[in-house]
């Protein structure tokens, strides 16, 4: 099936990136992370920026320690990154200006004026994905509204992971998983909507060529290779978006899976054959993202672990500094299903004090205010398996099928008390693992490229030879069951469906 190989995965996250090396070597995978990296989104006025130039400066140092560790052969390179950030590219190949970041405010109202010129059902028909004003399409309406000099003299739009597959090999194209996150590629018709973009006054020519999975783009750029001292080596699109390459890494059998891809965000869904753009879809806001082996990752985005992740921010600018371990244990002290949030509530999803905004939203809702640092977050991770309750009951109805397991995987998966929150709160089986899902998934679609591996069944089960997962059953659900009831209240008043 394979010999020795090695590939490189870049996996950039919202907080950090690293360069994960994958081995295969009797007939197992084994990772070892060569470097890991902050990735601090600066500020500049009032607007907040990626510093993609530090970015590649930390990935060609990763490139250098693995050659002065292993020498200079590599069967490949592959990024992945979140979604619908990009960056745009002038006629001379430079970069115009830093990509923003997803989370600027120049979004603001956006939806509504897109949807003042091209209905939201008619934009919905012809993505089929979710509404979220942080979409690329908002973004870009942003600029064009703003008669931005930028936007009008940008030669190619780039997404986060083909800008690095540019800086790199030099080579200007899109792949299909990160494409789909933009909300105006066309599932249907599989390609970018001109016409989405020629009603919104949009410059449809900056979009480049789409590419699929697994696509081998070029050879290493010859002045980066002398750089870091690596022979002749492949740069391969995997599944570019970060969600895309954990769900080809989630080790399944059989058909009656979900998944939550977890961290930051929570990414909960199923991989179906095709899009299902409907009324429900269209109702519960769920989107259709591209996935491997010619799949859809139809799932709905949750605010996630980014409600934990900012209120230890908070305490720590307060100077009070807590691991992610230390929060969990305190949470398990906490007392049980006292308050609720819904983790998708709008001014939830900006940079902040976020314990203030969980005491504020249990008392606008009339709930009792969680006193305690470990209540709160208890709150939080209560409310976050609550909400994939909704989820999964949404993609049973609109899938017309019974899910029996879901497997949760990415680093979010480590939190044992949000996964066995998960398992009760669903009355489902919780398989949690691996941890390293995205790298994985990256790796594995490296390999599928080179031709060491198959297909991606083969690599799923090459993933369950080679990595451990825990179980997590159910216990007693009444508890839940009257949370999950009260859950149902506070959402219609807070966000509706």
């Amino acid at each position: 099936m394979i010999g020795d190989s090695r590939f490189i995965a870049f996996d950039m996250g919202a907080e950090s990136g690293r360069a994960v090396l994958g081995s295969f070597n009797n007939d197992r995978l084994t990772l070892e992370e060569i470097h890991r990296f902050l990735n601090t989104p600066v500020k500049v006025f009032d607007s907040l920026h990626w510093d993609v130039l530090q970015m590649f400066q930390e990935m060609k140092k990763s490139l250098d320690i693995c050659v002065q560790k292993y020498g200079p052969k590599l069967d490949g390179i592959g990024f992945d990154t979140w979604g619908v950030d990009f960056a745009l590219i002038g006629r001379d190949d430079s970069i115009l200006g830093y990509p923003y970041h997803y989370r600027d405010k120049r979004t603001d109202g956006m939806m509504e004026k897109a949807f003042s010129i091209v209905p939201k059902e008619e934009i919905f028909r012809i993505t089929g994905i979710q509404f979220m004003k942080l979409n690329t399409l908002y973004q870009l309406l942003a600029m064009s509204l703003a008669k931005s000099p930028i936007l009008e003299s940008a030669d190619k739009l780039l997404m986060m992971p083909d800008l690095f597959n540019f800086l790199f090999t030099g080579k200007k194209v899109s792949e299909f998983t990160i494409a789909t996150t933009t909300q105006f590629y066309d599932p249907i018709k599989k390609s970018w909507s001109k016409e989405l973009f020629d009603k919104l006054g949009l410059p449809f020519h900056i979009l480049p060529e789409i590419v699929s999975p697994g696509t081998v783009l070029a050879p290493l750029y010859p002045s980066i290779r002398d750089e870091v001292g690596l022979g002749d080596v492949p740069v391969i699109a995997p599944a570019c978006h970060d969600t895309g390459s954990a769900v080809a890494a989630v080790p399944a059998k059989d058909d009656k899976w979900a998944y939550i891809s977890s961290g930051t965000w929570s990414l909960m869904g199923a991989e179906i054959p095709k899009p299902i753009i409907n009324d429900s879809s269209l109702k519960y806001n769920f989107t259709n993202e591209g996935g491997v082996n010619n799949s859809i990752r139809f799932l709905k985005n949750i605010m996630g672990l980014w409600l934990v992740q900012q209120c230890r921010s908070t305490w720590e600018d307060e100077g009070q500094s807590y691991s992610y371990s230390d929060l969990v244990k305190m949470a398990e002290s906490a007392k049980p299903l006292v308050s609720i949030i819904e983790p998708n509530y709008e001014p939830f999803l900006s940079h902040g004090n976020m314990p203030l905004r969980i005491i504020e939203f249990c008392k606008n809702t009339g709930q009792p205010v969680p006193e305690t640092k470990g209540a709160i977050i208890r709150c939080a991770l209560e409310s976050l398996a609550l909400k994939y309750r909704w989820v999964l009951e949404k993609l049973e109805e609109m899938l017309g099928k019974k899910i029996t397991t879901i497997h949760i995987v990415g680093g979010g998966c480590q939190n044992q008390l949000l996964c066995q929150f998960a398992a009760d709160a669903t009355q489902r089986q919780v398989i949690a693992g691996p941890i390293e899902a995205t790298a994985i998934g990256n790796i594995v679609m490296q390999a599928i490229a080179r031709g060491y591996i198959k297909s991606i069944e083969d690599g799923r089960e090459l993933i369950r030879r080679s990595f451990e997962v825990k179980v997590y059953d159910p216990g007693f659900g009444l508890e839940w069951d009257s949370a999950y009831s009260r859950y149902l209240e506070i959402m219609e008043k807070t966000v509706g469906l």
